[in-house]
């Protein structure tokens, strides 16, 4: 009989699609997004932390020795953003969570005691990742 479910509940020649997380986001609290406009000339990939220039309002890597507000870490990138020269892009930040250390990517101008603590007053929390692995 076509199209009718077995014993176990599932039709012959079923699929299904499986999602593996990535493990950025590390904990239950809730997660706040919102659309913000990166500026021209980068790649920032899922995770990346990135802070808000004054002068323009838009989002770049965060640089912890930068003075032009973008050295106050403020999101953390959603999806990967790649600009192109003198060009500008939208996409997502989150401003609100908890985040796998292990997964993000940030300036080598912080530590990540340093990024922890300034990231803190946005309501986003850095846990690191222990391993299982016996050592």
């Amino acid at each position: 009989m076509s199209g009718s479910l077995n014993s176990y509940g599932f039709y012959p020649q079923a699929r299904s699609t499986l999602f593996v997380p990535d493990q950025l986001v590390a904990g239950n609290m809730k997660l706040v997004t919102r659309t913000v406009t990166f500026g021209a000339s980068q790649t920032l990939p899922r995770g990346a932390v990135v802070g808000r220039v004054t002068a323009t309002g838009q989002y770049i890597l965060s640089v912890a020795t930068a003075t032009d507000g973008s050295e106050t870490p403020c999101g953390i990138v959603v999806d990967a953003v790649e600009t192109a020269a003198g060009a500008t892009q939208t996409g997502a930040i989150y401003e609100m969570g908890e985040f796998n250390s292990n997964y993000m990517t940030y300036d080598a101008s912080w530590t990540l005691d340093t990024l922890t603590q300034a990231l803190r007053q946005w309501a986003i929390f850095i846990k690191t990742g222990l391993s299982n692995d016996i050592v």
